[in-house]
C-alpha cells in the first residue's frame, strides 16, 4: 500500500525506469555496464516505492496516551519555551525520520484541531537545533480530553521540499488517523504538557501510531 502523495512520483519514476532499462538494452553494448545501469535504475525504483509505503496500522484510541506521530528515532527530550502558540514551557519530544522510514504523519491523539499553520523557511538538516524555528514547517495544535492542548510540528529537512498537512482548524480527528506527509527526509516535534509522563528515551526507535510517547500522570489519591 502506497501513500496517495507519492502516486505521481511513483508513476513517473516507473515509466522513466522502464524506458531507461529498455534503452540501455539496445544502446549499451558492454554487458557489465548495461547490467550495472539497469540494476541501478531498479534500485532507485525500489527506494521510491519504499519511501512512499503506507502500512495500515489500526488504532484503538486511548485518551490516556500520546502515540508517536511518525516512525523514526527520538533525538530530543527536553523542556523548552514554545514561542509560536503556547508561549510557555512545554516538554518537547523530537523524532527524526531517515529516508528509509515511513514518512506518513499520523495524529498522536484524538481531539479537535484548534490551530494549523504553514511556515515557509530554510532547509537545514533536520537535526540542526534551529530547524524547528527556521526550516519550512507546519504547526498543529490539538485539544485533547486528558492532556488539554498538545502540539506537533512537521519540519522539512535538507532533502525535503514539500510538507503535506491535512489538519484543518475546527476538525475532529482520531488518534492514528492520517495527518499528512513529508517528502524526502524530515523530523516531527511534539510539544506536551509539563505534567505528563514521557514514556520513551533518547535514541529509542519508535513506530507511528504504535509507540506510546507520553501518558497521563497518575495521581495518588
Amino acid at each position: 500500500m502506497f501513500h496517495k502523495e507519492g502516486q505521481k512520483i511513483i508513476l513517473f519514476t516507473f515509466f522513466l525506469v522502464a524506458l531507461s532499462v529498455v534503452l540501455a538494452q539496445y544502446y549499451i553494448p558492454t554487458e557489465w555496464i548495461r547490467l550495472t545501469v539497469q540494476i541501478g535504475l531498479l534500485v532507485v525504483l525500489v527506494l521510491i516505492l519504499q519511501f512512499f509505503r503506507n502500512p495500515k496500522r489500526p488504532v484503538t484510541p486511548d485518551f490516556d496516551e500520546i502515540l508517536a506521530p511518525v516512525d523514526g528515532k527520538v533525538v530530543v527530550i527536553e523542556e523548552v519555551f514554545e514561542p509560536e502558540y503556547f508561549k510557555d514551557n512545554r516538554k518537547q519530544v523530537s523524532i527524526f525520520m531517515s529516508p528509509i522510514n515511513v514518512h506518513v504523519t499520523r495524529y498522536a491523539a484524538s481531539g479537535t484541531v484548534t490551530y494549523s499553520k504553514y511556515h515557509p523557511g530554510k532547509y537545514l538538516v533536520a537535526w540542526h537545533p534551529k530547524s524547528s524555528t527556521e526550516n519550512e514547517r507546519t504547526t498543529v495544535i490539538l485539544h485533547t480530553p486528558k492532556f488539554g492542548e498538545i502540539g506537533y510540528r512537521q519540519i522539512a529537512g535538507a532533502m525535503a521540499r514539500r510538507i503535506v498537512n491535512y489538519a484543518e482548524e475546527g476538525e475532529q480527528v482520531t488518534q492514528g488517523q492520517d495527518a499528512g506527509f513529508i517528502k524526502f527526509g524530515s523530523r516531527v516535534d511534539l510539544f506536551l504538557p509539563l505534567d505528563c509522563d514521557i514514556a520513551v528515551q533518547l535514541n529509542q526507535k519508535v513506530v507511528g501510531a504504535k509507540t506510546c510517547i507520553a501518558a497521563v500522570r497518575e495521581t495518588n489519591e
